[in-house]
This record gives C-alpha cells, structure tokens and sequence, in this order.
C-alpha cells in the first residue's frame, strides 16, 4: 500500500469517527480529495529554499533596499492543523547579489507550506534569505488571521497578529527600520 492510500484510509476512518459515513455519496471521493490537498498544502517539506534562491541569484552594485510587500500566503497551524491566511512582507538590502523577484514569494510559500506557526515562519524566512543571498539585512513582517482562534477556542473574529525578524542593518540601523516599516504601511497605489 502506498503512503497516498494509507492517508485515504486514514480520513475514511476519521469520518467514521466523527459520526458520518465514508460511503455516503457526497463522501465517497473525500478521502482521496483530502490526501491530495494536504499533500498540496504541506509540499513545503519537499523544497529546499536554499536551492530555490541560488536559482536565481544575480550580480548587482544595487545597495538600495528590496521589497517585495503583500505576499498572500495560506499555512495551517501545527497544534490544530487549521488554517493561517496571511501576508508577508520581504526586504533585504543588497551586498552585490540579488535574487530574481519571483523567488521571494516562492520561499514564503516554501514555509507556509508546512505545518507551522507563524513566529517560526518568519524567522525561517528571515534565515534562509539571509544564509543565502548574504545581504546587508533582512527584514520579515507577518501579518495572519488564524482559524485556530477564530473558529474554535476564544472565538475572535478579524483578530491579527503581526510578527517579525529583523536581521543586519534592518536591526541596528534606525533609519533603515524606519524606512522598511513606512514602505510596507504606505497604501499602494491606486491604479495596481
């Protein structure tokens, strides 16, 4: 048996469980369905963001700040496996490379697409930019609605919680922090 038809029948199992009937008509695909989409939803396990960046790395005498700002991203939190849906905002000031900008949102997705919880999430992002692209600082802003407070515990509805990771200059230079923080509070043009 394969791990795809083990996870089936691991949710057909749970449906019992939970009271229902695995053979019902609206549920005889679910098993299969919910293997597929939790396989799509934690891929982030099988990618390395390290070789993703260093795909994509390039020459630049550009030491002017990066930022790439309202990256949607859909994680699921590790204690209940509800989901986090959220947005990421990435700079990084360059020290003679930069990465392609389609790689950004690729290494948010990377892990998000992992069982998580955002704090950990915006370090690792922080890290691996940082380990990788070797700039003169990183800085990570969060910004995520979880299901886990939201549709079960304390039940608050809209609540956000912000977390960062500020590395190199964005963390010792006031200026910089200051200039990252007014970039990603700053409205977006209306014509995007």
């Amino acid at each position: 048996m394969d791990k795809e038809q083990e996870f089936e029948q691991l949710v057909s199992r749970m449906l019992e469980l939970l009271g229902e009937d695995p053979e019902r008509e609206g549920l005889q695909k679910t098993p299969h369905r919910v293997a597929k989409a939790l396989g799509f939803l934690t891929e982030g396990y099988h990618q390395d963001p390290k070789e993703i960046l260093n795909q994509a790395l390039f020459t630049t005498s550009n030491d002017e700040m990066v930022l790439v700002r309202d990256i949607e991203f859909y994680s699921m939190c590790e204690h209940h496996m509800l989901p986090i849906i959220g947005r990421c905002h990435v700079a990084y000031i360059p020290d003679g490379k930069v990465v392609g900008l389609s790689k950004i949102p690729r290494i948010v997705n990377v892990y998000a697409r992992r069982l998580q919880i955002q704090e950990q999430m915006t370090e690792q992002i922080a890290d691996a930019i940082l380990e990788t692209i070797k700039p003169k600082g990183v800085a990570v802003v969060v910004h995520a609605r979880h299901m886990c407070m939201e549709m079960r515990g304390v039940q608050k509805i809209n609540s956000t919680t912000v977390s960062s990771a500020l590395r190199g200059l964005f963390k010792s230079d006031e200026r910089t922090r200051n200039e990252f923080y007014n970039l990603i509070n700053t409205p977006a043009p209306s014509n995007f």
